[in-house]
């Protein structure tokens, strides 16, 4: 499937925290955009690869997905090699995105950052076409980075205040991960991690008297048609 937008997460829940009003907001316009996750999680201290397989899926339908993909690489294994980056480019050549949406680079979460190295690899070799010649060379026109638990410098905002509920709904939908119930521990993400990323979303947009706002970075200079005009 074609797809106007791709975003790549280390684990499903992963671009719901970063950027799921963005999704949100892009489905409502018509854009066909996808996710897809590299690892299903299977490290996880919380939940079950079936019941996060599940979680996605029920997140996925929140937001209007086109396509929601997982590529099974390892979990806590993702690592610079050739066979990652060659999985990583062919899910960028089968849907031809594009926009292409990467973690930020730098990160508490050690796959969140290899996630974000693997992108920016594929991304270059996707356009190559002496790489991997049986699928078709693509060009992504831009490539961005969202935030999931640490922030940087951020390059442009979105403001996501009409899709803000389905953001937090979808985020609902990784109960496993965010809510504590019989059998699970404690981690960062089942103590008040979704008030925190509302928090977040608020402060963002407060500067630019937005009710909530979405950031991403850029690391090429991001392009506007002339000063004064809407950003494309």
């Amino acid at each position: 499937m074609s797809l106007d937008i791709l975003i790549f997460g280390a684990h499903a829940d992963d671009a719901e925290i970063g950027m799921a009003g963005t999704i949100a907001k892009h489905t409502a316009a018509g854009m066909k955009v996808g996710v897809c996750d590299l690892t299903k999680a299977e490290m996880s201290s919380n939940g079950t690869v079936e019941r996060r397989a599940e979680e996605a899926e029920e997140a996925s339908r929140v937001l209007g997905l086109s396509c929601r993909t997982n590529l099974g690489l390892p979990d806590r294994g993702l690592y610079i090699t050739p066979e990652n980056i060659q999985a990583v480019t062919a899910e960028i050549r089968r849907h031809a995105p594009k926009i292409v949406f990467a973690p930020y680079w730098e990160d508490r979460h050690p796959d969140h950052v290899m996630c974000s190295k693997l992108v920016q690899e594929a991304v270059f070799n996707a356009k190559l076409r002496n790489y991997m010649p049986d699928l078709p060379a693509t060009q992504v026109k831009e490539l961005y980075f969202y935030f999931i638990n640490d922030m940087g410098p951020v390059d442009l905002i979105v403001d996501i205040t009409e899709h803000y509920e389905q953001k937090e709904k979808s985020l609902l939908s990784y109960r496993s991960q965010f809510e504590i119930g019989a059998g699970t521990v404690s981690t960062p993400l089942n103590q008040g991690y979704i008030e925190r990323v509302r928090a977040r979303d608020s402060l963002l947009g407060q500067r630019s008297l937005i009710s909530f706002a979405e950031g991403f970075a850029s690391i090429t200079p991001y392009v506007v048609g002339q000063f004064g005009a809407a950003p494309r």
